[in-house]
């Protein structure tokens, strides 16, 4: 349908997938979501199909054998899906770890919700947000435009 958003969640945890997508699919059902539970998985889902991409990518970090940070570090470096925002969720609270992901190229570092409560709320504001890459927030030009 025109008009349709599409959302990537990346987690290796199948609760935490469908429990996210449940959310989005209450707030919004014309977002369709499409989940992976890794990030080679999803890379592989990504090059396959050229002609789709996301709107946003919700991005686990902690993931055995493709960590959420390699797979943010892999898009970022491929012009055709630099621009995609990448919101990382994930158990870690780390201050430095989070400056790291936003000079990798991160919009938005946020902590996992405890409770489908918060589940719906970070789904409400991650879909309520207008997402501006860091390197646009640092006043280079949008090649988009």
């Amino acid at each position: 349908m025109p008009g349709d958003r599409y959302l990537l969640i990346i987690d290796d945890d199948p609760d935490d997938r469908a429990l996210f997508i449940e959310a989005v699919n209450e707030i919004d059902q014309t977002i369709q979501c499409v989940s992976s539970a890794n990030g080679q998985q999803a890379l592989e889902l990504l090059y396959k199909t050229p002609d789709w991409l996301p709107d946003y990518i919700i991005l686990d970090l902690r993931m055995p054998r493709y960590s959420g940070k390699r797979f943010l570090t892999e898009i970022k470096n491929d012009n055709r899906l630099k621009n995609i925002p990448v919101i990382i969720y994930t158990t870690s609270k780390s201050v430095e770890e989070s400056n790291e992901l936003s000079r990798l190229g991160a919009c938005h570092f946020m902590t996992k919700p405890r409770n489908s409560d918060e589940i719906y709320y970070l789904a409400s504001f991650i879909l309520g947000e207008k997402w501006v890459l860091p390197e646009r927030r640092m006043g280079l030009p949008d090649i988009d435009n």
